[in-house]
């Protein structure tokens, strides 16, 4: 397991996730939010009807929750939710170079 950082537009958190997903943070993430919630039928509570569109509403930890169900068999979890930081300019020392993405 590897921690990772992420946020949806909010607070930056700080999540154990399984190695590939660490290294590959972007893609999976991508994945997550570009693909799987547009044809999956297990996202469906995520959609919202605004108007004639379709839109999803979503942040990290609902990422976390598809890892653990959907993706990986090795489970995920919160370390810490670094309160008041909302950049990557913001971090403490000990969570600078980690991977980040903001949903």
């Amino acid at each position: 397991m590897k921690n990772v950082l992420l946020s949806a537009d909010s607070a930056i958190s700080v999540f154990a996730v399984p190695d590939e997903a660490a290294d590959n943070l972007e893609r999976y993430c991508s994945e997550f939010c570009c693909h799987w919630f547009y044809k999956s039928p297990d996202a469906a509570k995520y959609r919202v009807k605004m108007g004639n569109l379709i839109g999803a509403h979503y942040n990290e930890k609902d990422f976390i929750d598809y890892l653990n169900r959907h993706v990986c068999s090795e489970q995920s979890a919160l370390i810490t939710t670094l309160t008041g930081v909302y950049c990557e300019d913001e971090l403490p020392e000990e969570y600078v170079g980690l991977p980040h993405f903001n949903f």
